[in-house]
């Protein structure tokens, strides 16, 4: 099965730019030269957007390929494939992975197992549910993450038109 995603590459330093078009490209199998361009957010560092297409799981490679260094701010995500949901990982050096299951519509699925999970530790006083929720949904990376997504000059920008 094919599908395909893309891989947001945030905020990276001038320095890692070659390394991470190296790393996308032993995940992919095929070379590859990100179109890089200043990111607004945080002077001095780069930003790219990169659509793929690839095995089901592919999404996943890219996000291992690229987590762990310092510097690196990403999100990947993957569309759902005939028997496979989709999936969005996100990524900063101070919060490290972030994982979740997309349905269709690009809704984060959460399994029912981590839901009960949550639900038990809160009855024991171990989290607080709503702050545990927000984490599943991957807030924190999100906030984290909101002031990168922003289309600085030059970057493209992808309008969506709601359908009725």
């Amino acid at each position: 099965m094919t599908t395909r995603g893309v891989l947001y590459v945030h905020a990276a330093t001038s320095a890692l730019c070659p390394h991470i078009e190296w790393a996308v490209a032993g995940a992919l199998g095929v070379r590859v030269k990100l179109d890089w361009s200043p990111q607004p957010a945080s002077p001095g560092t780069y930003r790219a957007e990169f659509s793929w297409q690839g095995a089901a799981g592919t999404g996943a490679k890219l996000a291992s390929a690229l987590r762990g260094w310092l510097h690196l701010r990403f999100e990947v995500t993957e569309e759902p494939s005939a028997g496979c949901e989709g999936a969005r990982y996100s990524y900063t050096p101070s919060l490290g992975v972030f994982h979740a299951v997309t349905g269709v519509h690009g809704d984060i699925m959460i399994p029912e197992d981590r839901i009960k999970t949550a639900v038990l530790k809160a009855s024991t006083g171990e989290v607080d549910l709503e702050e545990e929720m927000r984490r599943l949904l991957g807030a924190p990376w999100d906030e984290e993450l909101e002031p990168f997504r922003y289309a600085g000059d030059g970057a493209p920008v992808r309008w969506l038109h709601q359908v009725v």
